[in-house]
């Protein structure tokens, strides 16, 4: 596979970096992120984008923009799928020293099971991925010029395709991982969440760094450039979490161990993912220095770890919907239109108000078909993700106009049963079934 650097690249970081820093570390929790700190793309932060709803204006392959005076480049994939209604999740993957987008963007020798960190694999066309090219090959950041191209390679794609505000998220292994953790300092509410791979330390900067960030961390305990602890550390200090010495695998154990740091603020997990090896971004459990990004186990925990969080128009705990009101005092309609494949579905649901006074704060209840299990949504909060549904309002749809349609949805897995909901109830007043 071309994802590790060579003896040779990895001498020169050495001593480029000096005392750098390599995490290979990792998270898994329930997050809703809080906005904090400035940056150019805050206002966009709770909504769904302007190239919702509107013919895709990019689409997959290398595209090449303007950033600093520089020309700069990216590859991106759309989901097969690609729904101009369907808000997605956005998630950049930032290639290593010495590395290409393209290693990122096809996998390497790996192939598709580990294209974009194996987040390709894992995703189930809801998400739009990036795989940027570096300066050099590498992050170094001089003067904020990588943030600035993550800023406008944002920009562009918020207003040419349908992304969620509040699922952007970044994977990067080595350089890339300094890069990741880089945007977790200075663009905490513009990222839900980063995921740092054996991450080289501050080399890619960390301008702010004071604002929590639900944070993953993958390392190898014998990694010869850095440990990763200081760059976790930042993050639980951030978060609030309770510091602790969070255990690690022996040496020659072969394994890895995951830990969820306790007490963090809500929605601001910390994740520390240890594991018995060296400078690697694809570790095999039970397999001494293997690289294999195709079977390490570190696709599915990164996957996990972002897929998990549950979209809002609100990351903010502090800044909730309104309430709902007493049960409607208008009659309502529902119609829901589904795309399965395989083991899995997307599911639309047209919420409309027919009766003649606006609903402010709202929710629909309705009961999943057996086997059904909702794993990501949009445009509401659901609760819980199987049997009897709740889904709620979000701050930037909260109240329904009269013959105003709304539109949610969710993505779930099933076990053969495709079928939708056949009864909803709006704030406890039965819906018509369109």
């Amino acid at each position: 596979m071309l994802r590790a650097e060579p003896p040779s690249r990895r001498k020169g970081l050495l001593t480029t970096v000096a005392a750098g820093l390599l995490v290979v570390g990792l998270a898994v929790t329930g997050i809703n992120v809080a906005s904090a700190g400035a940056s150019p793309l805050a206002a966009n932060a709770l909504a769904p984008t302007a190239g919702c709803g509107k013919a895709p204006g990019l689409s997959s392959g290398n595209h090449t923009i303007q950033s600093g005076g520089k020309n700069r480049s990216f590859i991106l994939r759309l989901p097969d799928t690609y729904d101009n209604n369907y808000p997605h999740r956005l998630a950049f993957g930032f290639h290593w020293l010495g590395g290409t987008a393209s290693q990122v963007a096809t996998g390497g020798t790996d192939g598709q099971p580990w294209a974009y960190y194996g987040m390709l694999s894992q995703s189930n066309n809801t998400t739009i991925f990036v795989a940027p090219q570096g300066i050099n090959n590498g992050w170094a950041n001089s003067g904020g010029e990588d943030v600035t191209f993550t800023d406008d390679m944002i920009r562009l794609i918020d207003n040419a395709l349908c992304v969620d505000t509040t699922q952007r998220f970044s994977v990067g292994f080595s350089y890339g991982g300094a890069m990741s953790y880089s945007l977790a300092c200075s663009r905490p509410n513009v990222f839900r969440a980063v995921a740092a791979i054996a991450a080289p330390g501050t080399i890619s900067g960390c301008s702010g760094g004071t604002a929590p960030v639900a944070y993953m961390g993958i390392h190898g305990i014998n990694d010869n450039i850095q440990n990763g602890r200081a760059l976790r550390d930042r993050f639980v200090r951030n978060n609030g979490c309770t510091a602790q010495n969070a255990p690690e695998p022996a040496p020659g154990s072969r394994t890895h161990i995951i830990t969820t740091y306790s007490g963090c603020r809500a929605g601001y997990p910390v994740v520390w993912a240890p594991f018995d090896g060296g400078h690697q971004q694809g570790p095999v459990d039970g397999c001494a220095g293997c690289e294999s990004g195709a079977r390490s186990w570190v696709k599915q925990e990164v996957w996990k770890f972002f897929s998990q969080f549950a979209s809002t128009s609100s990351p903010s705990p502090s800044s909730p919907g309104p309430s709902p009101s007493s049960p409607a005092s208008g009659p309502c309609r529902v119609s829901a239109a589904i795309t399965p494949w395989n083991t899995g579905l997307t599911e639309s649901l047209t919420i409309t108000n027919t009766g003649n006074a606006p609903i402010n704060g709202w929710s629909l209840a309705f009961t999943l078909p057996g086997g059904q299990s909702i794993t990501s949504g949009w445009s509401a909060t659901y609760s819980p993700a199987s049997g009897q549904v709740t889904a709620r309002n979000v701050n930037y749809n909260a109240t329904l106009a009269p013959n105003a349609p709304v539109v949610i949805g969710f993505q779930a897995n099933h076990t053969g049963n495709t079928a939708a909901p056949t009864a909803f109830t709006l704030n406890g007043a039965a819906c018509t079934v369109a």
